[in-house]
């Protein structure tokens, strides 16, 4: 029997936990725990919760875990083995051609107070993202065009991400994917003492739930770390692009740095060379309101991008949705007087 071995590879607190359980509701699924997690504790100096227990519990050597668990025998016609991506390390990374890879994100301004309860001190790599930017190159040049996936929009969506989820990678999408019995799985790592309470009194994806509280401070410098390797996937992740409190970090609302601009002189609208890649929007004369100021800098930004691909913009005080129809065109829903225009890039 042909066996789909499928790697999702996360970061901590990225409602990957979740992901897998909702994988092992199918009938034709085996779910694994993070089958790399003692071979990461041995060969780096990671200090985390439980660190001796796990490596007591598990096999310590990445290629056997390869060979026996990843690409081993399975009673299933399909193998979901839930990956931290900064557990890929110190190993040979061959059989990353022989399955299916998929990537879980999450934006680092909800990710990273929720990690810094579980870790007192944490650093890029302890957020996956840095290796995660770098397996999706690796992987687009192995031939895969993998998955990416964004935790705000599965939670928004749960039914229509997972379905272009399971399309993707080539299995039917199964309903009992969304909903799940509450408390622990036989699958659990001797881990999820640490980190799976919330998952544990769930049933289903939950629904989304913004972080108010403000940003440790302590965080601000691996913040900034993060958001380049984050902007990267998010712009490829599946179902309606999400740009949230990761844009609201960056540009206050409504208090935005930048003041009122007539249109022709705004720096978004007006490049100094004709070929810059900077779209250029031919609004007519009027002053545009700060908080669309960002909204017009993200669609600049997606501005390049040759097919349909739905957009939700988060801005606090209200939303924008519209839809990038390439190549070049924006055509948006809600944001009044900017309809169809043609982006230059």
């Amino acid at each position: 029997m042909s066996t789909v071995r499928i790697n999702l590879w996360s970061g901590p607190r990225n409602v990957s936990t979740a992901l897998m359980y909702s994988f092992a509701q199918r009938s034709d699924t085996r779910v694994v725990d993070e089958p790399l997690y003692a071979h990461y504790l041995r060969v780096s100096d990671a200090d985390h919760p439980g660190k001796a227990e796990v490596i007591d519990a598990m096999i310590g050597d990445g290629e056997r875990v390869v060979s026996e668990v990843i690409l081993g025998s399975c009673d299933r016609p399909v193998l979901f083995c839930k990956q931290m991506a900064h557990h890929l390390v110190a190993i040979n990374r061959d059989f990353l051609a022989e399955t299916v890879n998929v990537l879980l994100i999450r934006d680092p301004v909800q990710m990273l107070p929720s990690l810094g309860q579980n870790l007192t001190n944490p650093i890029l790599r302890d957020t996956g993202l840095a290796m995660q930017a770098a397996l999706y190159q690796q992987l687009l040049d192995l031939g895969q065009q993998p998955p990416v996936l964004e935790a705000k929009a599965l939670l928004l969506n749960p039914r229509q991400v997972l379905s272009q989820l399971c399309e993707q990678i080539g299995i039917p999408f199964d309903p009992h994917m969304l909903a799940w019995s509450p408390g622990a799985r036989p699958e659990d790592g001797v881990w999820a003492k640490y980190w799976y309470h919330n998952v544990h009194q769930s049933t289903g994806f939950d629904q989304y739930r913004a972080k108010n509280e403000p940003f440790p401070p302590r965080l601000l410098r691996l913040l900034a770390e993060c958001k380049p390797h984050y902007a990267l996937l998010a712009e490829k992740a599946i179902g309606d692009w999400v740009i949230g409190d990761f844009d609201r970090l960056n540009h206050p609302i409504p208090n935005h740095p930048i003041p009122n601009h007539p249109i022709p002189n705004h720096p978004i609208t007006q490049s100094p060379n004709p070929q810059s890649p900077i779209a250029q929007y031919p609004i007519p004369n009027h002053p545009i309101p700060n908080h669309l100021i960002s909204i017009l800098r993200k669609l600049a930004a997606i501005g390049r991008r040759s097919y349909n691909q739905r957009l939700h913009i988060d801005c606090g005080e209200r939303s924008h949705s519209g839809l990038v129809r390439g190549p070049g065109k924006l055509v948006t829903d809600e944001v009044r007087g900017f309809k169809s225009h043609p982006l230059r890039h």
